[in-house]
């Protein structure tokens, strides 16, 4: 049965957060977050959906939702789209207000939606909710949280769910830069869009493309850990930006063959992912030193499947079929981690982000809908 919806805007105030990690005074003195709680009538179920950066409070999931019975809190983060500065021990805080505000407001049964970046995020939430451990931040600065501000939910659903920020980066980074410096020059060796280079890739390429995005990786973060001790030590400051040059470049974009799936090429952000990975902003693109080993590199908390795999709640996967970034085997990491409580479905042909498919919209909301209820 549909019902009549309507919308709130929520502000939500949240711990304070890491030295001049917004450049507006107000926010930095007087830390909130933003949110649309969408209501239908009265029910005691509600779910929020929230990423790390990205604006949520249009997510095309509210409305369905709320319109059958289930109240849906669309929550920004501190860093809605600026993720330069992000700290995903913070973000984890910040998801935990919407909590604590939602069962003040009486809902007895709270779930997260961990849609694309947000699966990870609702995972490491999860797992700190049941259990705290963190104390400090990859970069050793220390955390004033406690288990109040983490308040435990009931489940977790992922819909097209990412396994986290440093293994999504781990995966596009461009394998094929010659100097952090130079945003052009590439080795044509380790090149995916090199214009003599078709698919399908052979095996020792694929190969030889994953060891040096795994070794770029490494590099960055060796040399983000010494720039801000460096940094620390002779009294410059507490942090630095930087920027990191090709990061959409993933071969499974050019080769459908590997980890396949119903997807068209190119990933999810147009069909012409060289142009995307020589544009001036992409996953990963702007940082300072502290957030890029908070968010990006194997430093972070933020793991998807190892967090999920220490919660206890019940999970639904929901794996869009036709998804430019979320794979087989991205499927089957999550399935692993929660395994003998996770119900898993398949939406077909679903794209990343259910665009121009309001079929399948409903046929999510309504598997959600009966298993939020069930659960």
């Amino acid at each position: 049965m549909s019902m009549n919806t309507f919308r709130e805007l929520v502000s939500i105030p949240v711990p304070p957060g890491a030295e001049l990690e917004s450049q507006s005074g107000l926010q930095m003195n007087w830390p909130r977050v933003y949110g649309s709680l969408v209501r239908s009538a009265e029910t005691k179920v509600a779910a929020i959906v929230m990423h790390p950066s990205s604006n949520f409070m249009g997510h095309y999931l509210l409305e369905p939702l709320a319109s059958r019975g289930i109240d849906v809190l669309a929550l920004n983060s501190r860093y809605v789209n600026n993720d330069s500065t992000l700290i995903m021990e913070r973000v984890i805080q910040d998801l935990g207000a919407g909590v604590r505000m939602l069962r003040e407001r009486g809902y007895e049964r709270v779930f997260l939606i961990g849609n694309s970046g947000g699966a990870a995020l609702s995972a490491f939430y999860q797992a700190q909710a049941e259990r705290l451990t963190i104390r400090d931040t990859p970069a050793g600065d220390p955390l004033f949280i406690e288990p109040a501000h983490l308040p435990p939910c009931d489940g977790i659903i992922l819909a097209a769910a990412h396994l986290g920020r440093a293994d999504l980066l781990a995966g596009m980074i461009d394998a094929s830069v010659i100097d952090e410096a130079d945003p052009i020059a590439a080795d044509p060796e380790l090149d995916i869009y090199a214009a003599t280079r078709l698919p399908a890739f052979d095996a020792e390429f694929v190969k030889a493309v994953r060891l040096a995005q795994h070794e770029r990786m490494q590099a960055i973060t060796a040399r983000a850990q010494r720039r801000l001790k460096w940094l620390r030590e002779s009294g410059y400051g507490v942090d630095e930006a930087f920027i990191v040059h090709r990061t959409d470049a993933d071969p499974r974009f050019i080769d459908l063959s590997l980890d396949s799936n119903e997807r068209k090429p190119g990933g999810n952000r147009g069909n012409n992912a060289r142009s995307v990975n020589y544009g001036p902003n992409c996953l990963g693109r702007f940082c300072t030193l502290t957030s890029w080993l908070s968010q990006w590199s194997a430093l972070t908390r933020a793991q998807g499947p190892e967090n999920l795999a220490r919660t206890r709640v019940p999970v639904l996967q929901l794996e869009y079929t036709a998804d430019g970034s979320v794979f087989p085997s991205t499927i089957a990491r999550w399935s692993a981690a929660a395994h003998g409580r996770i119900e898993n479905f398949r939406i077909s042909p679903g794209n990343h982000y259910l665009k121009d498919q309001p079929a399948l919209v409903d046929r999510v909301c309504d598997l959600m809908d009966q298993w939020m209820r069930a659960s």
